[in-house]
């Protein structure tokens, strides 16, 4: 490792969420919890649909995906920041930094893509209902997913793209829980300005189209909402939809304030708590939304406890 003037770093010093070495226990004790939660409730939301054939249509095969995708978005995170609390300053190598930083650009963006096809699912459901099985077919639910993941892995190669293109050569402590880009380009020694604008931009354009969408879907299926006589029709066209809202909500809140608002409106150390929000956090509270706010999920649930018990 060096850290002179003319010596390439070879590794990173991840300093973490804290620097209080009187809280890191706590901390790690609770972001365990918070981990294991993620891990149990979203494997369990891919177990439930897969095992409960009520719930394999267009709407949980998405769910299914984006409880995958919180997985590997807060294992990706959480692991190196819970080293973080056990002792001071985590060393990662910049071939693993970069791994993390790849890792997360694609299932942070995958999540992004997931959310605006499940609200054009919502908006076939609802304002196409007889269309439905035509427009969300098997074929077109696989294609909107692997548009998903390849749109991640696009945005992942173009932050690794442009991380690898700048060079290390001085300090190398990474003021973060984690290897995210901003606070590894303010280390760097080499200032391209394409390497600061092109992540910017690419970021940015992802969250514009999936927030239009997501937008646009809204705005045609309230208008349908508000077309329909029955009181009862209108809370049931809403319900299906509150879960989603939710979700992308917290979501789109917290990485709108980190990778559109500029960087001097706010601080290191809020940028480390909005970021603490969507890595780790939002993937433990979706699968708790889709669950407590679904009357189809908790029925499932019911009917697989039901027949465990039985067998048992």
């Amino acid at each position: 490792m060096g850290t002179g003037n003319n010596t390439t770093v070879t590794e990173f010093i991840i300093l973490g969420l804290t620097g209080d070495t009187s809280i890191c226990v706590v901390l790690f004790i609770v972001f365990l919890g918070i981990y294991v939660v993620t891990l149990m409730g979203n494997v369990s939301i891919i177990m439930l649909i897969r095992s409960s054939f009520q719930l394999h249509t267009p709407m949980y095969f998405f769910l299914c995906h984006l409880a995958f995708v919180d997985i590997g978005y807060s294992s990706s995170v959480t692991p190196v920041m819970l080293m973080g609390f056990l002792r001071e300053g985590t060393s990662i190598c910049v071939a693993g930094c970069v791994a993390q930083l790849c890792s997360v650009v694609t299932f942070g963006t995958s999540e992004c893509f997931l959310l605006a096809a499940m609200a054009y699912d919502r908006y076939v459901a609802i304002c196409s209902p007889l269309l439905y099985s035509t427009h969300m077919s098997p074929r077109i639910c696989i294609l909107l997913v692997g548009i998903s993941y390849l749109g991640g892995c696009v945005n992942a190669w173009t932050f690794t793209g442009c991380l690898l293109r700048l060079s290390f050569c001085g300090p190398n402590k990474v003021n973060h829980f984690f290897c995210d880009y901003s606070p590894l380009f303010k280390l760097s020694c080499s200032h391209d300005f394409t390497s600061e604008i092109i992540p910017a931009v690419s970021s940015g354009s992802i969250i514009v189209v999936t927030v239009f969408i997501i937008a646009l879907s809204y705005v045609y299926i309230l208008f349908s909402i508000l077309k329909m006589h029955s009181t009862e029709g209108r809370h049931k066209a809403f319900s299906t939809c509150t879960s989603h809202l939710t979700v992308v909500t917290l979501f789109y809140g917290t990485i709108t304030f980190i990778y559109v608002m500029p960087k001097s409106s706010y601080s290191t150390e809020q940028n480390k708590v909005v970021s603490v929000i969507y890595t780790v956090v939002i993937p433990m509270l979706n699968p708790l939304i889709y669950s407590l706010r679904n009357k189809e999920v908790k029925q499932a649930m019911r009917k697989l406890m039901a027949r465990t018990h039985w067998w048992s």
